[in-house]
């Protein structure tokens, strides 16, 4: 049986790195981790992250494992494959940094979570866009059967409201994938009591890939006391590259420069 080959990496779908410039934030060299969501790739985040570089910042925007390849590899990997990306990322960030806040999108954002509850000694802050730990989707019930039958569904990526912008994910969602995600959400919710870190929590008012229900779990589950909700009044889901997307930067600057102020 033939092994089955991975496309070349196109380099739009490449990780994104900088280097901390600490003469620019006071002497003091700090991290930023950004994830992407799921089906789509550091192209989403790699605006944001050049931003935050210009300010100083040093960046890492890992790409996850099955990302920016095609949907057939993603339907091999499991959030637990996800989750060990965005871990040696931290590492990376917390050797070589004074403080590191991390954030993400969708998924990106939950796993962002996910690394403040495990890793609190690690994380000065937490910025999501838009995270996942909830649906009211019913036919999600069904994914325990329908991934063994249906091996794929139609595209969630590109929810962007900015007309002529892509987000240049996947046109196919493997079910096996994301229902190892959705697998992973009791153990997330189980954590936020966990999450001291201040959070920045940015939401898109219209949102046709992750619905509303996941806010209040996120809000009322953390332990953090520095919370700031920002209303994304102008995008869909991916607001990293849509309307907000200045927006998202500007608040996400102001907040790691307060949370890791000496």
């Amino acid at each position: 049986m033939g092994v089955t080959s991975i496309p070349a990496l196109d380099p739009i779908h490449a990780p994104f790195t900088a280097a901390a410039r600490p003469g620019l934030t006071g002497g003091r060299r700090i991290g930023v981790l950004l994830s992407h969501g799921f089906t789509g790739s550091p192209y989403s985040m790699r605006g944001w992250g050049q931003d935050l570089a210009d300010r100083g910042y040093g960046v890492r925007v890992p790409r996850l494992p099955g990302h920016g390849t095609t949907w057939r590899d993603l339907a091999t990997r499991r959030f637990e494959d996800w989750y060990a990306e965005v871990d040696r990322a931290l590492d990376a960030l917390a050797a070589e940094h004074d403080a590191v806040v991390v954030g993400g999108l969708s998924m990106g954002g939950t796993l962002a979570l996910r690394l403040a509850a495990e890793r609190p000694g690690d994380v000065s802050g937490v910025v999501v866009v838009n995270p996942a730990v909830a649906t009211r989707r019913l036919d999600v019930k069904l994914l325990p059967v329908l991934k063994h039958v249906v091996p794929s569904f139609p595209a969630i990526a590109g929810d962007i409201k900015k007309p002529d912008v892509a987000e240049h994910g996947y046109d196919r969602t493997p079910l096996k994938a994301i229902h190892s995600f959705m697998q992973s959400w009791p153990a997330t919710l189980a954590a936020l009591p966990r999450v001291v870190a201040p959070l920045l929590y940015l939401r898109s008012r219209v949102d046709h890939v992750v619905d509303d229900s996941s806010t209040p779990l996120v809000l009322d589950g953390v332990s953090s006391t520095d919370v700031t909700r920002v209303e994304l009044e102008h995008s869909f889901h991916v607001a990293t590259l849509d309307h907000d997307a200045e927006r998202i930067r500007q608040e996400s600057a102001a907040f790691v420069a307060r949370v890791t102020a000496s």
